[in-house]
């Protein structure tokens, strides 16, 4: 084949499947408005919105005045899909303050709080239990059919092109000095193989990002914004590749280094997976990245609402993507109220098929969603 072939394989293997729509939250209503006109159904106006791509965030309120216009469970889920994937973005423009930005004095002390409020009061909670609800969201996905009958086999499944929800955990989690604990139990499930990733690094923890970020010294002033009713200064922040102490780990994606040949055998189509028959060695993604972020502040108290983490990987990483966006909010354990983590969003793209030939241009989305609840003292 000539090289002008190679070329021409290697561009389609590498586009995508679709080309996602930009549209503003307006936009968004305006959409279902329409639809809901025309009379379409739940299965039409959620194969329309599976192709958009919100520009501005899809905050809870906004997501709930659009339940009037929703006509079923597969449109309501892939509105939960717009949110979870609009987490770290800007809400639109007329939900934020008109409130000019205080003077840098101004600035600067509220950013002084915030640092004193993560490493002098956050990093010294105590040792807290809680249970972790996670939903994952996910496209390409190899969901089971299920079986019928002690002696039926699994039915392979079919590959789903657009991001869908597979499945529901609860899972104990536990929180020292505010950061929660990588699991001390070891997973025995087949992550990679089953066509899922697993992340099995610890996640941002809330001090050390704001030390790394005021060690960058790329903290600055972004915006103010609402959270529940009250006023919050929002900073970005960025830590290079010679700061950042941001480490992530994914489970697994094959090795190509051990692997038979046939093992590695990649999709033709995005949205298919490779033939890992003889597949029997899967590695994790682990590295160090820069990073770049938000933090939301309460002016008068230093109190961090959200934290926003983006991790900045290159091209030819077998993770492309890491959005983390964190909610803390006030909680009441054992009769005193704290500040804890209560939601998260993570948006992940990855390269299933690692890093193999043609294969490594089939991408994976997946979405997680988690709240926090059933917060205890540690041992109780």
């Amino acid at each position: 084949m000539k090289w002008s072939g190679w070329i021409l394989l290697i561009l389609m293997a590498a586009a995508p499947a679709w080309a996602a729509r930009k549209i503003t939250v307006q936009q968004l209503k305006d959409l279902l408005a329409s639809d809901q006109q025309a009379k379409k159904t739940d299965a039409e106006v959620a194969t329309e919105l599976r192709d958009v791509e919100l520009t501005e965030e899809l905050t809870r309120g906004l997501m709930n005045s659009l339940v009037a216009d929703v006509p079923g469970q597969l449109t309501s889920e892939q509105i939960y899909v717009l949110e979870a994937r609009s987490a770290v973005l800007a809400p639109p423009a007329d939900e934020l303050p008109a409130t000019p930005a205080p003077d840098a004095a101004t600035q600067k002390a509220i950013l002084y709080k915030a640092i004193e409020y993560a490493t002098k009061t956050y990093a010294q909670l105590p040792n807290l239990a809680a249970t972790k609800n996670t939903r994952r969201f996910q496209d390409n996905a190899q969901v089971p059919e299920g079986s019928v009958g002690a002696h039926s086999m699994a039915v392979p499944a079919t590959p789903v092109a657009f991001i869908r929800y597979t499945d529901s955990t609860d899972t104990p989690v536990t929180l020292q000095n505010g950061a929660e604990q990588i699991p001390s139990a070891k997973d025995k499930t087949s992550w990679g193989a089953n066509g899922m990733i697993a992340l099995l690094g610890q996640g941002p923890v809330l001090n050390t990002i704001l030390q790394e970020a005021q060690a960058a010294g790329k903290i600055t002033w972004l915006r103010w914004e609402t959270l529940n009713g009250h006023p919050f200064a929002v900073y970005s922040f960025a830590v290079d590749k010679k700061k950042t102490h941001y480490a992530v780990n994914y489970c697994c994606f094959p090795d190509s280094n051990q692997a038979g040949p046939m093992a590695m055998r990649g999709t033709e189509q995005v949205g298919t997976r490779g033939n890992y028959q003889v597949a029997t060695n899967w590695k994790n993604y682990k590295a160090t990245v820069p990073y770049h972020g938000e933090i939301f502040v309460d002016p008068d108290t230093g109190i961090i609402a959200r934290l926003i983490t983006v991790a900045d990987f290159k091209s030819s990483d077998l993770v492309l993507q890491e959005d983390q966006r964190i909610d803390f909010g006030s909680v009441t354990v054992g009769g005193k109220a704290l500040v804890l983590p209560v939601r998260s969003f993570i948006d992940t793209m990855e390269r299933p098929d690692g890093d193999d030939g043609p294969a490594r241009f089939n991408i994976r989305h997946t979405l997680f969603t988690a709240e926090y609840k059933n917060y205890q003292a540690a041992g109780s």
